[in-house]
């Protein structure tokens, strides 16, 4: 379930942020699954470009990932937890403060 919830998120974020930011160097986001009888907790580790309203990113994210992975994979998902890893300045990798 994890591999299924890093690449939606993936998907996701290529096409939440590759509008405003089509040159960001972003690393695959990582995910993590806990199951227990038919709910799911995920929580995902992600780069978002800079600058970028992170909020609204990761509430899109969050929403999609949870609706992506519940169809995908028949269970409840109670819970999606965003991490922003770094941001990243268009085309330049790093981090920013």
């Amino acid at each position: 379930m994890a591999r299924i919830a890093a690449k939606v998120a993936s998907t996701a974020l290529h096409r939440i942020t590759t509008p405003q930011h089509p040159l960001s160097d972003l690393a695959a986001p990582s995910a993590h699954a806990t199951t227990h009888d038919a709910t799911a907790q995920l929580a995902l580790s992600v780069d978002l470009p800079y600058p970028t309203d992170i909020t609204a990113a990761c509430r899109q994210l969050q929403r999609e990932v949870t609706e992506q992975v519940a169809h995908l994979t028949g269970l409840d998902i109670s819970e999606v937890m965003v991490t922003v890893r770094r941001l990243v300045v268009a085309g330049q990798p790093g981090r920013v403060r």
